[in-house]
């Protein structure tokens, strides 16, 4: 007979310790194994699965997926892997994939080039690159090595990083192991620190130490940032430049700062699930290390990184409010078993006024009869509660706000 060790309390006794808690033993009990006794194989039937069991005992060791990884895991818990088919589709060959490039444009080039090479990736790809952003670099490589000391301390109850582990709504910082941990069919292979910045930002103590300063000015870099890309993208839909900012597409700005520790089966598990961004932008930092994939014509595309660009990529929001002449598209990130993977991406919204009656559907300077509604209008907060109402499920939510 098989023990069954999926005891909560017993790893939550042992991350009282101090050191990272391995959920590998919780793989075990729920894969069909064999062992040799006697010159007998012998088949040992697995013991009960309870999900809902393994994803608090992950939660209560306050450590996050880097803390398993500390631990030595070797195996992916089962509460990450993935289901057969998408298991399948994760191992899609490189060679398979289409060898088409997200487009790569330089904002301080000629203004009407710009807008028309910015309204044609929004349109085509959802996605694109930037250079000439006027972000500085050291601004940028000081982001990422903040997050990535953040991420690189021990956790654990009663350490520092500890303080900071949360899954309330409200607060403004906090730290997560997928946030959508308790929705989300599977769990991902990731750690994020989450930042609200605007339109209320935090009191500088409420920042971890080690990346306060940091990431204070990386906010405010990326804001002016996020507000000249509205002024193109309005210019690019016809409007007139301040138009997006005057209906407050840029009022809310959340950092997520993830951390993809190395995954010792990267073919079981994912770092980010398929997905479309909730709000009306998103600007995206990444290492060296790639990994993110983005739906293009039914195929997935890698995006490679680019020292010194940064990724910029339509929300559902403003896939709505533009009547579908820009795409949001869905996008992943696979697991690797390599060195740990950092990424930042501040997300453009407005959802973080709960009292606001602004309704935002398709903009009526766009419509015609040629060109009708092709959405009911909503309010942000409706629309990301629906969001957020299944975690990364894979499915856009845009259809369900169809006319």
């Amino acid at each position: 007979m098989v023990k069954n060790i999926t005891n909560e309390r017993a790893i939550i006794s042992t991350s009282r310790t101090r050191r990272p808690v391995s959920l590998t033993r919780l793989h075990q009990t729920t894969t069909h194994r064999q062992t040799q006794h006697d010159d007998v194989t012998m088949s040992i039937a697995p013991a009960a699965y309870d999900r809902t069991a393994e994803l608090r005992a992950l939660d209560a060791t306050l450590a996050g997926v880097r803390g398993l990884v500390a631990s030595g895991a070797t195996d992916v818990p089962r509460i990450f892997r993935l289901p057969d088919p998408e298991e399948e589709e994760h191992q899609q060959a490189p060679q398979e994939r289409p060898s088409a490039t997200v487009p790569m444009i330089d904002l301080g080039g000629d203004r009407a080039a710009v807008v028309d090479a910015v309204g044609r990736a929004a349109a085509e790809w959802g996605f694109f690159q930037v250079t000439g952003h006027g972000v500085p670099k050291e601004a940028m490589t000081a982001a990422v090595a903040a997050v990535r000391a953040f991420h690189d301390a021990d956790g654990g109850e009663g350490s520092d990083k500890a303080r900071f582990y949360s899954r309330e709504p409200g607060k403004a910082v906090k730290y997560h192991c997928n946030f959508d941990l308790y929705q989300s069919p599977v769990a991902n292979w990731r750690d994020t620190l989450y930042l609200r910045m605007a339109p209320d930002p935090p009191a500088a103590d409420e920042l971890p130490e080690s990346c306060r300063d940091a990431l204070f000015e990386y906010a405010k870099q990326v804001k002016n940032l996020g507000d000249r890309l509205f002024e193109v993208l309005s210019e690019a839909l016809g409007l007139k430049p301040s138009y997006l900012t005057d209906i407050e597409c840029n009022q809310g700005q959340i950092i997520l700062a993830h951390y993809y520790p190395p995954c010792p089966q990267p073919e079981l598990a994912i770092g980010t699930s398929r997905h479309s961004d909730s709000g009306f932008l998103t600007i995206l930092l990444q290492d060296e290390i790639g990994g993110l994939q983005i739906l293009h014509k039914d195929r997935w595309v890698d995006v490679t990184p680019i020292p010194g660009a940064f990724i910029i990529n339509i929300a559902d929001l403003l896939q709505l409010i533009s009547n579908d002449k820009f795409s949001s598209v869905e996008h992943r990130v696979v697991a690797k078993n390599a060195e740990p993977r950092v990424s930042i991406a501040c997300f453009f919204s407005t959802h973080f006024h709960p009292a606001s009656t602004r309704m935002y559907g398709p903009i009526k300077e766009l419509l015609s009869e040629e060109n009708p509604p092709l959405y009911k209008e909503t309010l942000v907060r409706d629309y990301i509660s629906r969001y957020y109402s299944a975690g990364l499920d894979g499915r856009k939510k845009t259809s369900d706000f169809r006319l």
